[in-house]
This record gives structure tokens, C-alpha cells and sequence, in this order.
């Protein structure tokens, strides 16, 4: 007897071998040895049927399958074959009967439907393996046939037939609903999008206690970008569930991120105002909307003096509820930055920073923040000694760390306001290999700007008053700014650092709020400098002008499409692709 196995598993071995090898007629004489030897096992007979079909052996693959058939009439296995049998002799017809007649012997066991049609999957007969899957719904554990059924309608490209199949195995199983995001976020389309939203409202009318639909929903806004849909169905769920705000919150954070920063507001507000201070976000949510506001600013908000009262009113709040500490010391520093370069209380400023700066204990990062915010305020003020003084000592501090960068950076242009040009060119050549792009490409534009400009000239009188002006502006003083870049014109006429003034000026009149004014500098350089190194600037400025503060998104779209063709090697050309398509979309 075990000879015998012994010898039967050397056979099996052979034959597997003689089929890999594609010696489909010793591998036919062993597995029907095999096969005769052992007629109820299925291994056997589908490797001989196998290799009776690849030597197109049809008749004899017949008369095996229907003797098999007369003893097992309800094998669903046996009728693949035959279809498969009468596909390899093209008879579409006959094999289309065959597999009709596997799905109807199927039976109701979840798993022969799930393994039939998963054949008829993987030969990419999708119709069919719907077909099974739909006949089979009211086998036992029919469960996560939807889930199947969607996949095929998927791959049949059916998007609402796939969407609602994806939903119907959302609410068979809800905690599927990660691994169905990750899937929608890797294959659907836009329009699949779109599909699923609108299916999803029908889903929370017809069953509104649910509450994975609700939630689906939002992330699809979130996915889209629509906060504010988001952040309905947020609120929605957390008066339902009478929950603590975590939802909202999470989602107001998402918004503030993305510098949607009326949703975000609008979440954080929510929370303040209806869960009060008994909710463990209360305290977190009136920072966030005060930083939310203060950046909305920043952000280029067309903000009203009521409105900056209003902020300021709202951060003294704050600091009235929750004192001046360790704790509260960011919205201290964003207040001195509210009244610094909004309100223009220099003064106060001040003094809430070199009150901030003595407090015991205070977080280094937050406090060496302080200190360069600090150090901006003394220079805007013309205290130049107390201004390096604070950059030098947060530059010591943080050596190797970006703040010590941005200390280093700024102590550097402050000595390019002073016209020490010299030190101003070494510190800048030494930053450009700075870890931050945004420090590296400032410090990187101000080295080649000074090394342009002394080049030029036996004398550095007209880079001298452009710095001054340069200093006026970040210290609010435009009218004497304008005076001063004026004189650069008139005293050196045609210099290089007439786009660079023009450039200036644009500026100057954007933080005015004179958008037409700003415009028009841009379209000077433009037309008259289109060569120089403020060309591609101007131009994204110009469009972006164009797009947010004129309305006029026609011009807008010209002026990006104008960077894509004229300045194609701009660092503005990814950018300027993004909007100009998002435009191009709009207008069509």
C-alpha cells in the first residue's frame, strides 16, 4: 500500500512537471492513469481535461465531461468545463448554454456562487458572474455579494449600478466604510463623485437613522474641497448624536488648513457657542477661530476697521477669560501682530511682546518667535540696536534650526536696509543653502539683487535709496516710500532698478488696497521690462490681481496662459497651469 502511494505521488510529481513544461501528451497519458485510478478525484480529471483541450482533443474532452456529468448531474464545475470546452472550438452558442447551465446548478451555498463567479471573473465574463452573484442573493451568508457586484460594475464602467451596489455592502457592513474610501480615492472619477453624492442623499432620505451615510457624505464634500456641505453634515451629526464637537472640530481644522477660513470659523464658532466650556474642545476651538480670523487677514481678506475692532475686541476677550500666561502666549503674539501690521498701534504691540518676552517657563519655539516679531516692531520703529539685538540672540539660540534661519535671514536684510551691502551679500550667499525653500529662494533673490546692482555701478547710491524705501515700506511709511523710489528715478534715470521700483511700488499700492494702481506698475514692467527679472513676477501678480481683487477672470486666464508660453522655466509655471486650467474650466 504504500509502495503504491509512493508511486502515485512520483506520477503526480511527473505529470505536473510534463504540464509546466508544456508536454501536454505525456502529462495526458499519466493524469489518465491517474485519473482512471482515482475517478472521484476532481484534481486529476481537470488537469487530463486540460491537457486534452491544449492537444484540441475536443471529442475525447466530450465523452470524459458527460460521463462525469451522468454521475454528478448538479456539479456546476462540470458545466464550466464543457463551456470552456466549447469555447476553445468557438462554439459561442453551445458555451453560452454550458455556462448558463453552471450558474442554474449552482445552488445556494455562498461560497460555490462566490467561487463560480469568480471564475467567470477571472475570464472576464462579467455579465455572467453578475448574473450569479444576483441569482444567489438569497443563499445563506449572502452577505458581501454587493460588494462583488459592485466591483464588476466597476470594471464594466456601469457607474450607478456600481455605486449603488458599493452602498448597499456600506450598510450590510458600515466599518467597511475606510477600505471604501481608500478604493473611491484610488479609481473614481469626478463623475463617480458626483454620482455617489447624489446617491448618498437619496440613501440618508430613505434611511435617516444611518449614520454611516451621513458621514460618507461628508468626506466626499471633503474630498471635493466643499467644506461648507462638510461641515452641514457635521453639525447635523453632532446635534443628532449630541456629541462633544469632536466631528466639527475636526473638520473645521481640515478647512483652516486648506485656508477655507469661513468654514473653518463657522466650525469652531459652533462649537464655542453650543457646547460651551464643558466640551474638552472649547478652549482649543476659541484659539483656533482667532487664529482662523487673524490669517483671513493675512490672507487678503478686504477686512473693514469695524472688523479689525471687532478681532482685536475678541483677543482681549480671550486673554480677559484666560489671562496673560505661558499658556496664552501664541494669541498674545498673534494680537501684537493684529496690532502691529493691521491697526498700527506700534506701541502696543510693543509692549504686549516685551511683557510676553519675561514670562517664566515660556515654550522656546513660541518665545523665540516672540523675539523675532518683537525685533520687526523695533525696526519699524527705527530701534535698529534692540531689532538686531533680539534676531541675534534667537539666531545663537537656534543655530541649526529654522527659526535661527529666519533670525539670521532677517538681521541680514536689516543690514541691507542700513546699505551695509557687503556683509548684507555674505550672510544672504550663506543662506541660500538654507533647509527652508522659502528662506533659500528669498536669500538667494536678495544675494544676486545686490550683486547685480553694485556690479553695475562706481558708486551705490541708487541701491542705497531703494533700501531706504525698501525699509519705509515694511515700516507703513508709503507716502515717503513713493518720495523716495520717485527720486531714484529722477536722479538716475534708466537704471536697472527702475522695474525693481515699479515692482515696489505695485506692492505698496496692493497693501493700500489701490488694486487698480497696482495693476497698472505690473503692466508697465511688463511692457516695458518684459525681459527682466521681474517679468514673470509681474505677470503672476498682474493675473492674480486680475482674478481675486478686479474680477475680470478673462484677463486673468490670458496672463497665466502668458507664463506658460513666454516664461515656461518661471518657478510661477506650476502654479500659473493649476489656475489657468481651473479658470479655462469655469469659463467653459
Amino acid at each position: 500500500m504504500l509502495l503504491a502511494l509512493q508511486i502515485q505521488a512520483q506520477d503526480s510529481r511527473l505529470a505536473q512537471e510534463y504540464f509546466s513544461n508544456g508536454e501536454y501528451e505525456k502529462a495526458s497519458s499519466l493524469y489518465e492513469k491517474m485519473f482512471e485510478k482515482s475517478p472521484s478525484n476532481d484534481y486529476y480529471f481537470s488537469r487530463y481535461l486540460a491537457c486534452l483541450i491544449e492537444m484540441e482533443e475536443y471529442e475525447e474532452g466530450e465523452k470524459i465531461l458527460k460521463n462525469k456529468i451522468k454521475k454528478n448531474q448538479n456539479n456546476y464545475r462540470l458545466y464550466l468545463d464543457y463551456g470552456n470546452l466549447y469555447e476553445k472550438q468557438f462554439k459561442v452558442e453551445e458555451a453560452d448554454q454550458m455556462y448558463e447551465k453552471a450558474i442554474s446548478k449552482v445552488g445556494t451555498d455562498a461560497n460555490a456562487i462566490r467561487s463560480l463567479a469568480g471564475q467567470f471573473q477571472n475570464m472576464t465574463k462579467y455579465d455572467l458572474a453578475i448574473k450569479t452573484y444576483e441569482l444567489g442573493k438569497n443563499a445563506k451568508n449572502a452577505s458581501g455579494f454587493s460588494y462583488y457586484l459592485a466591483e464588476l460594475y466597476r470594471r464594466k464602467g456601469e457607474t450607478e449600478k456600481m455605486v449603488e451596489q458599493y452602498l448597499i455592502s456600506l450598510e450590510e457592513t458600515p466599518t467597511r466604510i475606510s477600505s471604501l474610501k481608500t478604493l473611491f480615492q484610488r479609481y473614481f472619477s469626478e463623475d463617480d463623485f458626483l454620482e455617489l453624492q447624489m446617491q448618498l442623499y437619496s440613501k440618508i432620505q430613505d434611511a435617516p437613522d444611518e449614520e454611516v451615510f451621513p458621514e460618507f457624505l461628508s468626506w466626499v464634500f471633503i474630498h471635493k474641497k466643499d467644506y461648507k456641505g462638510a461641515m452641514r453634515q457635521a453639525k447635523a451629526l453632532d446635534l443628532k448624536n449630541e456629541e462633544n464637537g469632536g466631528r466639527v472640530y475636526n473638520i473645521a481644522q481640515t478647512a483652516a488648513n486648506d485656508k477655507d477660513w469661513d468654514v473653518a470659523i463657522s466650525g469652531f464658532d459652533y462649537i464655542i457657542d453650543n457646547k460651551g466650556t464643558g466640551s474638552s474642545f472649547y478652549i482649543e476651538a476659541k484659539q483656533e477661530t482667532l487664529k482662523c480670523k487673524r490669517m483671513r487677514l493675512v490672507d487678503g481678506y478686504d477686512y473693514t476697521n469695524e472688523e479689525l475692532k471687532q478681532l482685536e475686541a475678541e483677543y482681549e476677550a480671550f486673554l480677559t477669560e484666560f489671562g496673560k500666561t505661558k499658556t496664552t502666549a501664541s494669541i498674545i503674539s498673534q494680537l501684537a501682530e493684529l496690532e502691529a501690521y493691521y491697526i498700527n498701534d506700534l506701541d502696543k504691540a510693543v509692549g504686549l511682546l516685551e511683557e510676553l518676552i519675561e514670562f517664566p517657563m515660556v515654550n522656546p519655539h513660541v518665545l523665540a518667535r516672540a523675539k523675532i516679531s518683537l525685533a520687526d516692531f523695533y525696526l519699524m520703529k527705527g530701534e535698529i540696536w534692540e531689532s538686531t539685538l533680539l534676531y541675534s540672540q534667537v539666531d545663537k539660540q537656534f543655530k541649526d534650526d529654522l527659526l535661527g534661519q529666519e533670525a539670521r535671514y532677517r538681521n541680514a536684510l536689516l543690514s541691507y536696509f542700513s546699505g551695509d551691502f557687503e556683509w548684507a551679500q555674505t550672510q544672504f550667499s550663506v543662506l541660500k543653502a538654507s533647509t527652508s525653500k522659502l528662506i533659500a529662494n528669498d536669500a538667494l533673490d536678495r544675494s544676486v539683487f545686490i550683486m547685480d546692482n553694485i556690479a553695475l555701478d562706481t558708486t551705490a547710491v541708487p541701491l542705497k535709496k531703494f533700501s531706504e524705501a525698501e525699509l519705509l515700506v515694511f515700516q507703513n511709511k508709503f507716502d515717503n516710500a513713493f518720495t523716495k523710489l520717485d527720486s531714484v528715478r529722477t536722479m538716475f534715470p534708466e537704471h536697472s532698478l527702475e522695474d525693481d521700483a515699479l515692482y515696489l511700488k505695485s506692492k505698496i499700492y496692493t497693501k493700500m488696497k489701490d488694486y487698480k494702481q497696482a495693476a497698472a506698475m505690473l503692466e508697465e514692467i511688463i511692457e516695458k521690462f518684459p525681459e527682466g527679472i521681474r517679468g514673470d513676477n509681474a505677470v503672476f501678480n498682474l493675473a492674480e490681481i486680475y482674478e481675486t481683487k478686479l474680477d475680470n477672470t478673462q484677463k486673468a486666464t490670458e496672463l497665466y496662459e502668458k507664463i506658460l508660453y513666454d516664461y515656461s522655466g518661471s518657478t510661477f509655471s506650476v502654479e500659473a497651469r493649476k489656475r489657468y486650467r481651473r479658470l479655462l474650466g469655469e469659463e467653459l
